[in-house]
C-alpha cells in the first residue's frame, strides 16, 4: 500500500542535523579494517549501506566494536582471512569495495547481494582484479554478482579500466592498493566520471596515513604502504544535505545544515552553489551551510558528471523554475539503483512536469502550478528517487509513493525529519 506525502503550507525555517556521509564512512571503514591496530570512527551514519559494510567486514574477520549508535572501534589487520560468504544486501559500495578486499584473502570468499544489486554491472572491476592476478569466478552471469574471490597472484601493478562507468570500481582498487607489493597504476581508457569521489577516496586514505596518491585525467596511482590506525569523525553527508536545502529552495524560507562546509571532502557540497545559481540566497555561515529561498527559481544548464547523486535533487527543484534546466554528463546513472534518468523523467511526467530524457542527461521545462498534479510514483527501490519525490510533494498535492522505507539506505529517519521541517511552515 502506498504512502501519501504531506504538502508544505508555506516557507520552512529549520536547522537540520544530517547523518554522516555514507561514502566517507564506507571508505574509512575499509581503511580502518586494513590498518594494523584499533581505529575509532565517530559520526557514523545509520543507513543500510553502512550496516552492510560493518556486517561484511565482520564476516571477513575484522573486529567491530559498536560503542554507540554513531561510534565504532575497528580492529584492523592487513591480513584478510576469507573463506566466508558476504551479503552486501543492496549496497553498491559495499559489494564493490569488499570484492577488492576479499581479493587480499588466501581462501575463497563469495560476494553476493539482493536481486537488485545482482543486476548491477560489476564486470569492469572483476576484469581489472583478474588482470592484476586475483582469482574472480562468476557464480551466475559474468560481470555480475555473485562471485567467488581469492588472492591468487594478486600483487598489484598496472591495469587499464574505463573511467566512465563507475568511480566505485577505481575506488575499490585504490583502497586495497597499499596492501599490494607493487602498488597500483590504473590507466583510464575513458574520461573519469564522479572525479570528486576518487579525490574523496584519496583524502580518506590520507587520514589513515597513505599519502602521495596521484589522480589525473588518465592515471590513478597508489604506492605500496601501510594504513595507520587513527581516530576520525565522519563529516555530514552532502548528498543527503541536498534534500533539506532543496526544500528551502522549493518552499521558501531558510534551512541551515551544521557541519557542511567548503572544506568537506565531498564534491556534492556544490549543491549549495547550484541552488545559488537557481535563484536562492546561499552562504556558508560559521561551521554550516545556509540556503534561503527568495523569489523565483531559475533553470540552469549544468554538467553533473562529477556530482551525479545530486541529479534527482536538482531535477526536483527545476520542476518549479521559471526557465528550462538541462542536465548533461550523466548518462552512466542509468545503471544506478534505478535508471536514474528514465525513471526520474517518467515520474516527473506523471506529475504533469514537462521533462525529457537525453542521451547523457535530461531536460526539465517550466510548468505552472495548474499543470502539476498528484500521481502514484514508484521509487524503483532507489532511495534518491524517493527523496526526489518527497521534495516535489512539498508543493504538489496527491503524490503517493510505493516504498517509503527505501530511504533507510542512506537516511532512515528522513520522513520524521521532513515532517518536522514541514511543521515549521505553520509556525
Amino acid at each position: 500500500m502506498g504512502v501519501r506525502l504531506a504538502v508544505a503550507s508555506g516557507p520552512v525555517h529549520a536547522t537540520v542535523e544530517v547523518p554522516g556521509s555514507k561514502s566517507v564512512a564506507n571508505r574509512a571503514l575499509v581503511c580502518a579494517a586494513l590498518a594494523d591496530g584499533m581505529s575509532l570512527l565517530h559520526g557514523l551514519p545509520g543507513g543500510d549501506d553502512t550496516e552492510a559494510m560493518l556486517a561484511g567486514l565482520e564476516r571477513l574477520g575484522v573486529r567491530i566494536d559498536r560503542l554507540d549508535g554513531t561510534e565504532v572501534a575497528v580492529g584492523g589487520s592487513s591480513s584478510i582471512g576469507g573463506g566466508v560468504e558476504v551479503d552486501a544486501r543492496l549496497a553498491g559500495t559495499t559489494s564493490r569495495f569488499l570484492t577488492a578486499v576479499a581479493a587480499l584473502g588466501e581462501r575463497d570468499t563469495t560476494i553476493t547481494g539482493e536481486a537488485a544489486l545482482r543486476a548491477r554491472p560489476m564486470g569492469d572491476l572483476h576484469d581489472a582484479l583478474r588482470a592484476l592476478g586475483a582469482e574472480v569466478t562468476p557464480l551466475a552471469d559474468p560481470g555480475r554478482l555473485p562471485v567467488r574471490v581469492r588472492r591468487g597472484a594478486f600483487a598489484g601493478g598496472s591495469v587499464e579500466m574505463p573511467g566512465d562507468v563507475s568511480s566505485q570500481f577505481v575506488t575499490a582498487l585504490m583502497l586495497v592498493a597499499p596492501c599490494l607489493r607493487n602498488g597500483l597504476q590504473v590507466r583510464l581508457t575513458t574520461p573519469l566520471v564522479s572525479r570528486p569521489y576518487v579525490k574523496m577516496t584519496a583524502a580518506v586514505m590520507a587520514t589513515f596515513g597513505i599519502e602521495g596518491i596521484g589522480v589525473s585525467d588518465s592515471l590513478v596511482s597508489v604506492e605500496p604502504g601501510h594504513y595507520r590506525p587513527t581516530e576520525t569523525t565522519i563529516e555530514p553527508d552532502a548528498s543527503s544535505a541536498s534534500y533539506p536545502l532543496a526544500l528551502a529552495a522549493i518552499c521558501g524560507g531558510e534551512v541551515r545544515v551544521p557541519g557542511l562546509t567548503r572544506d568537506c571532502s565531498q564534491g556534492d557540497v556544490v549543491i549549495v552553489d547550484i541552488l545559488g545559481r537557481m535563484g536562492c540566497d546561499v552562504r556558508f555561515d560559521g561551521d554550516g551551510a545556509v540556503v534561503s529561498g527568495e523569489g523565483a527559481l531559475q533553470g540552469i544548464d549544468i554538467d553533473m558528471a562529477d556530482v551525479s547523486d545530486l541529479v534527482p535533487t536538482v531535477a526536483a527543484v527545476a520542476a518549479f523554475a521559471k526557465s528550462p534546466t538541462t542536465i548533461t554528463g550523466v548518462g552512466f546513472i542509468r545503471g544506478k539503483e534505478s535508471d536514474r534518468i528514465g525513471d526520474l523523467v517518467d515520474g516527473l511526467r506523471a506529475l504533469g512536469v514537462a521533462a525529457e530524457s537525453l542521451d547523457d542527461g535530461l531536460r526539465v521545462e517550466p510548468t505552472t502550478a495548474a499543470e502539476r498534479h498528484g500521481a502514484e510514483l514508484s521509487t524503483h527501490h532507489d532511495h534518491r528517487l524517493a527523496m526526489a519525490w518527497s521534495l516535489l510533494a512539498a508543493r504538489v498535492d496527491g503524490i503517493v509513493i510505493d516504498q517509503s522505507d527505501v530511504v533507510s539506505k542512506s537516511w532512515p529517519t528522513w520522513w520524521e525529519v521532513r515532517s518536522s521541517l514541514l511543521a515549521t511552515a505553520s509556525r
